[in-house]
């Protein structure tokens, strides 16, 4: 029967494409559905089920987990305090206005709110609110608003420490547990802060590199834009707003910072910005009344969200093991033949195609279980599979037709734009990200500046 838990993950990706319904409503369904099959077949021990409460409980148990609330907090504050529209307006007239300054800031915001938006839908809907109409207002094409919308909401995939990292950082400690026991080997077992060491040099090189290349098509669309008679917009900000700018610049900076060198734990680092910035947000009355509560309530809604997709994945991992489909992939792993590095290849491929259909948090918590602690006894370096899952999952939200963000950025943006013009200014990024991506894969040195090894 373990071909049975193939069939529930297909079923998975159906119930998400096209039914609409919220993921853990799609993955507690079809665990139910899976449940229900494996009480009528004999073969399968369903009894082990019973070990569910203890798997649940062990997983809340977890300190990490305390950070995604705090994460989401902050960047619930940063939008409702108007700060986003400081941190905007101050890049803009330090760098210029046209199309430069305009894009350029857009993909900075993004790599700060990255880290903090929960997942990649998040991140587009974010910055489809707070940043596209400032793009719009400054005279950036449509295709690429689309283009820098997408792009930058990827940027919370691998830049640390982000919730995508907090919790591939747990998964990985579990499947290269997972992968030691069955190889007998004594490795070093990985952690989060490993993940973090590793993701550090690949992430700040995507970003710059998109930063140039967002200067770059600035450059080019103000070269290539026809003459307007409309008046630029007001480039002048007040001290104010320059003060609230390198204020919290230097707060998220440092703790980013400090999170992703090890001086601070995630938690710690959510928590000391979470409530710096409430009680800003108190002390100037801008969080009263109804804002308060309608900020609370996103908030909780939100963090709700990732802790039911967490008991839905764990729910269903279950069952796949139950089932014996994680053997059975495993088998598969361990027996392609070739190289580590083409096993390697043919893993992060499934995985990218996995991701069309999937947001970050449901391939962590779904797919990495199942695929991850085999390959990692084909290939031992943790940190280097871990940083290459990132990467792969980053740009297969980007790619066309079907990727993640860039479909999100096309419907939350409600923009009649045609797919080609988009692609034609996504394509720098996509070869950005591939380069990047080809390179951590034929020099794994790139994810160990820095003394982080994962053996």
């Amino acid at each position: 029967m373990a071909w049975f838990g193939l069939v529930l993950l297909g079923l998975v990706g159906v119930g998400l494409v096209f039914t609409g319904l919220p993921a853990f409503v799609v993955l507690i369904v079809v665990s139910i559905v899976g449940a229900g099959a494996g009480m009528l077949a004999p073969s399968v021990p369903i009894d082990l089920l019973n070990a569910l409460p203890g798997r649940l409980i062990g997983l809340f148990e977890n300190d990490l987990l305390q950070a995604l609330p705090l994460f989401v907090l902050m960047g619930a504050l940063l939008d409702r305090l108007r700060v986003i529209d400081s941190l905007f307006n101050t890049s803009v007239a330090m760098l210029g206005r046209g199309s430069t300054g305009p894009l350029v800031s857009g993909m900075a915001l993004g790599a700060l709110m990255g880290p903090m938006n929960g997942s990649v839908g998040a991140s587009v809907m974010a910055l489809s609110r707070a940043v596209a109409p400032r793009l719009a207002a400054s005279g950036v094409p449509p295709p690429a608003r689309h283009a820098a919308i997408a792009i930058a909401a990827t940027f919370g995939v691998v830049i640390p420490p982000s919730l995508v990292l907090i919790l591939l950082g747990d998964a990985m400690l579990y499947a290269h547990t997972v992968a030691l026991n069955a190889s007998g080997r004594r490795d070093r077992i990985i952690n989060t802060q490993d993940v973090f060491h590793g993701a550090l040099l690949p992430g700040l090189l995507f970003v710059a590199l998109c930063l140039v290349v967002a200067w770059w098509m600035g450059r080019r669309a103000v070269a290539t834009a026809p003459a307007s008679h409309a008046p630029p917009p007001d480039s002048r900000v007040s001290p104010k707003e320059v003060a609230l700018a390198v204020a919290t610049l230097t707060l998220l900076v440092a703790l980013l910072t400090g999170v992703a060198l090890g001086y601070f734990y995630a938690v710690e680092a959510a928590a000391m910005g979470a409530f710096v910035l409430f009680a800003v947000g108190v002390a100037t009355r801008r969080l009263r009344g109804a804002l308060l509560r309608d900020m609370l309530r996103e908030v909780m809604a939100t963090a709700g969200a990732l802790f039911a997709l967490l008991i839905g994945a764990t729910t269903l991992t279950l069952l796949l093991r139950i089932y014996g489909t994680d053997l059975l992939v495993s088998n598969w792993i361990t027996g392609i033949p070739g190289s580590e590095r083409f096993v390697v290849g043919a893993v992060l491929a499934a995985i990218g195609l996995c991701a069309f259909v999937l947001d970050a948090f449901e391939i962590i918590f779904v797919i990495v279980p199942i695929v991850i602690p085999p390959l990692l006894i084909r290939a031992p370096d943790a940190v280097w599979v871990a940083v290459l899952v990132l990467l792969s999952l980053q740009a297969s939200f980007l790619l066309p037709p079907f990727g993640y963000a860039l479909m999100m950025a096309r419907s939350a943006m409600k923009e009649a734009v045609s797919l080609r013009r988009v692609l034609r200014s996504l394509a720098p990024f996509l070869a950005v990200q591939a380069l990047l991506l080809l390179a951590v894969f034929l020099f794994p040195a790139l994810v160990h500046v820095g003394g982080s090894t994962g053996l």
